[in-house]
């Protein structure tokens, strides 16, 4: 589904991207690791268009989005789960929840699997955003993306700030979203468990360049933990 070539992204003189080169296949969860300023944060503004790539090529699908602005990007099919939430504290779960069908036909409604992953949305409608958990708002985040109905969902450290018993939903969530086979989703994650529990692939990074990847299944093996405690 999307596929990175090449990749470079410069800030000033500092050499940020290093030659990427990956893909996120459909029906498949693959888990992006690294520590804090390994690059992750720039490479998600640069497949979401916030900050244009230097050199190489983003192709989602058939299109080539290298150039594409964001809202171009969400037409596509990304959806995208920032790191921290970010709800519209003010709006409603309701009003928060349509804000991700813009993208959509006039007259779309929020699919029925967005409350059957997270029951605590239809329960809560009519409740500010900012009024809930930290964990049902990161409910919330996911399920305003679900509502695009995105062929890519990028997670951006889902796990951050949550209570486990709100990670072991949002774990079945993405789960079934790969298995429906119809959906690739980039994980953005440091807590290792969490990614290995879910990852059909992993990439590491450290200092913009990717320095091992292989199947979700080999992370212990390929001694990937150790990779992000060096």
């Amino acid at each position: 589904m999307l596929k990175v070539e090449n990749l470079n992204q410069y800030y000033g003189g500092s050499h940020i991207l290093r030659d990427l080169s990956f893909e996120i296949p459909t029906g498949k969860v693959t888990a992006l690791l690294g520590r804090n300023g390994v690059g992750k944060t720039t490479l998600l503004r640069t497949l979401k268009g916030l900050v244009p790539a230097r050199t190489g090529s983003i192709r989602f699908g058939a299109a080539d989005l290298t150039q594409a602005k964001p809202f171009e990007r969400a037409r596509a099919g990304i959806g995208y789960v920032p790191q921290g939430r970010e709800i519209f504290a003010r709006l409603t779960v309701a009003e928060n929840l349509e804000m991700g069908l813009a993208t959509r036909p006039r007259g779309a409604t929020v699919p029925q699997r967005v409350y059957e992953m997270f029951p605590v949305l239809a329960q809560m409608m009519r409740r500010r955003g900012g009024d809930l958990s930290g964990g049902q708002q990161q409910q919330l985040a996911i399920g305003r993306a679900l509502a695009m109905n995105p062929k890519l969902l990028i997670l951006d450290e889902p796990t951050e700030g949550i209570q486990p018993s709100i990670i072991k939903d949002i774990e079945r969530a993405i789960r079934s979203l790969a298995a429906a086979g119809d959906m690739a989703i980039l994980l953005v994650e440091q807590y290792y468990d969490f990614a290995r529990s879910l990852a059909d692939q992993y990439l590491v990074m450290e200092r913009g360049e990717i320095i091992a990847r292989g199947a979700g299944a080999d992370m212990d093996r390929d001694g990937v933990r150790q990779l992000l405690s060096v």
